[in-house]
């Protein structure tokens, strides 16, 4: 296998913090003890893009990040600290918002067909001209447009005239056009062309041809070959048409290089065998998590979810009606799309079907000829909840397990989305019984990981994808690792949170109980948040849910009273006070839960990857707020100053838990021989299911959880760990400890978390 990074760091490059920015960080990267840097996307994005997803030009680097020449600088400077770089690449789709910005896309426009780009593109000719969603959602929208030095312009947008119909009036001309510019509105029930997911500015490529291959990767491939990349990060394989056949021919073009894919599995579900060296981590966010979660609080929580909400809603029946909607709503034209593929049956009985089965598909999508079981399954529930539907699901079914059948090939790409933006961008924000459990990659019906459950998942790991990444936040997560940790404490306490917020929600009621629900444990958990902040997140929750108010129809008279409930939080003098006070009272015991899961997720088996600025406490929550500034100047500050020895007490600086990664970190960069193992290191006592602790083959990590319950409880009380070595050091402390049982009252005295390696290392070191 190609040589691995021993750990990541994720800076989102972007314009206002481009490549020369971010080479000034190479110095301190290589300090806090990574190994890789890992970027944003860096090829040119559609003008204005602030994460670089909407690749518009394939052939150079983004110009608003500084081009060619800052790249060339960034490599230098990451070579000179020791650094290597993992790229971020988007082989799904291209931006198309800005037409002028993407040539392919501006010439398929042109020229329609007869361009040689026509093939790059997934796009439905059959269906007559390319719909265009972008005008006003009024019935005289086209009387704004014009035409203008030869292209159509509506408003902003810009539009290429086909050689030789530039004649007439403005309507006249866009009437002769390959494309027709229609109301926006029209985008999800009657586009032509595939999308990621129901976002109409992002056009699916067609990577599983060779020559769309050769032309999108040319440039990426060519930092590949001289030696400038030593990873790469493959954003959402599951929309292409076939991910096997892509990371075949990825692999085979970058034979050497670290290969990881951005695929969320489901609880339970194994990545298929690919030619890659794992996924982006979702999978261990989860696990570890999990592991500061009290399973025992669930029939609580889901008692005072029934009581707050008025209703009595399983997960599963939640989901597969937000899905349904998804399917039938937001990827209608989608769906549209594979029933024409079913022509001999009726249209109507098709789409049902093909939604249906699509809501009931328990994974993001298989992939054919393997996966038969998840189509079998959504067979079962799709049955039993329409039965009037047996013989055309029969059908359809058929059809689907017909490899060479078009619907088998494109129904796959259907059920990835329609579980993303049914689950991901809906359920997650309607589903309020515990949020901390509603992230990317998680399942909130599964309350809580166990010990044993989690060293099971990392001694499995270790053997079949011990490269794969591990993370707790990324640019995609629902709300940042130390948040989740303080709402983890919530399940220590579940009959005081549930007095709590109960009076709360009597004293500033909202019309969705659920929603608020979800931004009072929001709030807690980030608290203390600027206003602004929890605004924003209020109604992009609130849209997202689409119970009140949506994206698309947005309901001002709900969403004035939510942010009447936000202010009132920040303006009623008590309210504020007795919010403040509960997230004063769980903020220590989320401190711990923030290390304890910090530290699993840096030892364990896999590349861990740290996101911009969570070496510091970080109270981030979705996009795009966890894309925020990151202050570097603080954080090496404070690296120095525990480099010159200070020991800090674990405060709201946050200074301990940047002790924690540094020191991680620095291990496993310098010694990989003491993580080649795994070993759940046993606790022995009253309080041993406090202790989480595993030996990575002379490397131990120790982490307490559910601290709350340990200090009501007395405490450890000689609660003693047998360790595999009889003399090391607490990489955090500087203590050194000898003896086959240590006893985890003295060991973890000072830190809920510790770090021993041999001390002969740390003499050496030292």
């Amino acid at each position: 296998m190609p040589d691995t990074p021993r750990s990541t760091y994720r800076v989102q490059v972007r314009p206002g913090f481009d490549l020369d920015a971010t080479a000034e960080l190479a110095g301190y990267l290589a300090a806090l003890g990574v190994t890789h840097l890992y970027t944003a996307p860096l090829l040119t994005a559609t003008p204005g893009s602030t994460h670089g997803y909407d690749v518009a030009d394939h052939r150079a680097v983004n110009p608003q990040l500084g081009g060619e020449a800052a790249r060339a600088r960034l490599v230098r400077a990451l070579r000179a600290s020791g650094l290597g770089l993992v790229v971020d690449i988007v082989p799904n789709h291209a931006g198309v918002a800005r037409p002028e910005a993407n040539p392919a896309w501006w010439d398929v426009l042109r020229r329609g067909r007869d361009s040689a780009y026509a093939r790059w593109f997934d796009i439905d000719w059959d269906r007559g001209r390319l719909l265009l969603p972008v005008l006003a959602d009024t019935a005289d929208a086209l009387d704004d447009l014009k035409l203008v030095d030869g292209e159509l312009r509506y408003h902003e947008h810009r539009f290429p005239v086909a050689e030789g119909t530039g004649d007439g009036t403005a309507g006249q001309v866009h009437d002769r056009q390959h494309y027709e510019l229609v109301n926006w509105r029209r985008g999800d029930a009657e586009l032509t062309y595939r999308r990621f997911f129901a976002v109409s500015d992002l056009a699916g490529l067609r990577v599983e041809d060779p020559e769309v291959f050769d032309a999108t990767h040319a440039e990426i491939l060519r930092w590949v070959g001289a030696g400038e990349v030593d990873g790469i990060r493959v954003d959402h394989p599951d929309g292409l048409r076939d991910p096997a056949g892509y990371l075949a021919r990825l692999r085979a073009a970058a034979p050497q290089r670290w290969l990881v894919v951005e695929k969320i599995l489901e609880y339970g579900e194994d990545l298929p065998d690919w030619p890659v060296d794992g996924t982006t981590g979702y999978d261990a966010l989860a696990a570890v998590s999990g592991l500061f979660v009290d399973p025992d609080a669930e029939p609580e929580f889901t008692t005072l979810d029934g009581r707050l909400t008025g209703r009595h809603t399983s997960w599963a029946d939640l989901t597969h009606a937000t899905k349904l909607e998804a399917a039938t709503r937001l990827l209608a034209a989608e769906l549209t799309r594979l029933a024409a593929l079913v022509p001999e049956l009726p249209g109507e009985q098709v789409r049902a079907a093909l939604a249906e089965l699509a809501a009931c598909f328990p994974v993001y999508r298989n992939y054919p000829p393997e996966g038969a079981r998840h189509l079998a399954a959504a067979r079962s529930e799709a049955g039993r909840r329409r039965p009037g539907l047996a013989g055309v699901l029969d059908a359809v079914t058929a059809r689907l397990r017909d490899p060479g059948h078009e619907l088998a090939a494109r129904f796959p790409q259907f059920t990835g989305a329609v579980m993303a933006k049914g689950v991901e961008d809906t359920a997650y924000y309607r589903w309020s019984r515990f949020v901390a459990l509603n992230e990317v990659g998680g399942s909130p019906a599964h309350f809580g990981v166990p010990p044993a459950e989690l060293h099971r998942f990392a001694a499995t790991r270790h053997v079949r994808w011990p490269a794969s990444m591990t993370a707790l936040s990324t640019h995609d997560t629902k709300r940042g690792e130390d948040v989740r940790a303080r709402l983890a404490v919530l399940s220590e306490l579940p009959g005081r949170w549930a007095e709590r917020v109960a009076d709360w929600m009597s004293r500033a009621p909202l019309a969705d109980p659920a929603l608020a629900h979800l931004l009072w444990q929001t709030a807690v958990g980030a608290w203390p948040i600027e206003r602004e902040r929890l605004h924003g997140y209020a109604e992009k929750a609130a849209r997202e849910a689409s119970v009140t108010t949506s994206w698309a129809d947005p309901d001002a008279a709900f969403e004035h009273e939510l942010h009447a409930l936000v202010d009132r939080m920040y303006d009623d003098p008590e309210l504020h006070a007795q919010i403040t006070a509960f997230a004063a009272e769980i903020t220590p015991p989320g401190w711990s839960n923030a290390l304890g899961q910090k530290l699993v997720q840096l030892a364990m088996p896999g590349v861990p990857d740290v996101y911009q600025g969570t070496e510091l406490w970080e109270n981030s929550l979705v996009d795009p707020d966890n894309r925020r500034p990151v202050d570097f100047a603080v954080r090496r500050k404070v690296l120095a100053r525990l480099d010159a020895g200070w020991r800090p007490a674990v405060a709201g600086d946050g200074a301990a838990k940047l002790l924690v990664v540094s020191r991680t970190l620095r291990l496993r960069r310098d010694r990989p021989d003491l993580f080649g193992g795994y070993r759940p290191v046993p606790a022995r006592g009253p309080a041993a299911v406090h202790a989480v602790a595993f030996d990575r083959g002379g490397a131990v990590a120790v982490a307490t959880r559910l601290p709350l319950r340990l200090a009501r409880s007395g405490g450890w009380r000689g609660t003693t760990l047998s360790l595999p070595v009889h003399e090391c050091t607490d990489l955090f402390t500087g203590r050194v400890y000898s003896g086959s049982e240590l006893l985890l009252d003295d060991l973890l005295s000072t830190y809920p978390v510790a770090l021993l390696a041999p001390t002969d290392y740390v003499e050496a070191a030292a």
